[in-house]
């Protein structure tokens, strides 16, 4: 009850004042640490935290078909996914330059890579779960989040100085902004064309999600972390098997344009309650412990990916 509350109060505010819902969801529940000592609160934040997060992510494939992926090209689909694994590639390398443990690599470069704080989470689910792993997630969300507002606001104005085409400039905005809401926010700024390229690519990105968080979960199955957490670790985890059953029903048509919207806002909702629960089971002195390292990852990566996108578009032109 004390997440769900939070996400009303974090979706009010970001409706009548603007702002990212997720970042008002996360700051708040922050402000709420205190109630994690509480037994019996405690369960339910630990709940809203991991299940309802799974769940949440599962629901984002509802959204995606592969008719979409295939109206994007080969040569695009390349791009995005080279854009993709370069990224978490970068993460790993920054991650060892600056000393910093690897699994921070893997989830910040994911998190920039492919669709901000959801991939955060959703990586952060299959990681060890340790106690600095809990603390860097969620500065990741924070940091995603506002590099990705920001993206929103600069990004525009940068492809208008540019004069990219719209096809061009909506697979460079998709390619690059980390949340789905500022990619769309973003593209519509600059035209309904490059709005809806901007929203394809997007969820390219957001379909990639899947096989990487699958990769992430096999690699860490056997991690001494990972067993104490649970002994019987699952080989695929059941909210990836239920995202690819809900993409390949949402490609047959299964759904209703009203059934994939539910879907969408129920998966937001998710989402939102679990940052919630998240940031309940994290205080600014934890986070405080981090350093900068991480701060200059995200920055680092998020640069990283917008170059290589758009000397790839600039190639492609």
């Amino acid at each position: 009850m004390v997440c769900v509350v939070i996400a009303l109060a974090a979706t009010f505010l970001s409706e009548h004042y603007g702002g990212p819902q997720l970042l008002y969801a996360l700051l708040i529940g922050l402000a709420f640490h205190f109630l994690i000592s509480n037994p019996k609160v405690k369960p339910g934040v630990d709940f809203c935290g991991r299940t309802l997060l799974r769940v949440g992510v599962a629901l984002l494939g509802a959204r995606i078909t592969l008719t979409q992926v295939a109206k994007l090209g080969v040569g695009t689909a390349l791009v995005i996914v080279a854009a993709v694994a370069l990224t978490i590639a970068f993460g790993l390398l920054l991650a060892k330059w600056l000393k910093r443990p690897r699994e921070q690599g893997v989830l910040s470069g994911g998190a920039v890579a492919i669709c901000g704080a959801s991939a955060a989470l959703a990586i952060s689910s299959v990681l060890p779960q340790t106690k600095e792993n809990e603390r860097f997630t969620l500065l990741a969300v924070v940091g995603v989040t506002v590099l990705s507002t920001l993206s929103m606001i600069l990004y525009p104005f940068a492809l208008k100085l540019i004069g990219l085409a719209p096809a061009q400039g909506g697979i460079f905005l998709g390619g690059t902004i980390h949340d789905v809401a500022q990619v769309v926010a973003a593209g519509m700024m600059l035209g309904p064309e490059v709005g809806d390229t901007a929203t394809v690519v997007k969820l390219f990105r957001v379909m990639l999600l899947m096989p990487i968080v699958l990769l992430i979960a096999v690699s860490y199955r056997k991690h001494p972390d990972a067993k104490a957490v649970d002994e019987e670790v699952p080989l695929v985890p059941g909210f990836l098997l239920a995202f690819i059953v809900l993409v390949l029903l949402a490609t047959i048509g299964a759904f209703t344009p009203a059934m994939t919207q539910a879907a969408s806002d129920t998966s937001r909702w998710l989402l939102v309650t679990a940052i919630a629960a998240a940031g309940i089971k994290t205080s600014f002195e934890d986070l405080m412990k981090l350093g900068w390292q991480p701060v200059a990852m995200l920055v680092g990566e998020t640069i990283f990916i917008a170059a290589l996108v758009l000397g790839a578009v600039m190639a492609l032109r």
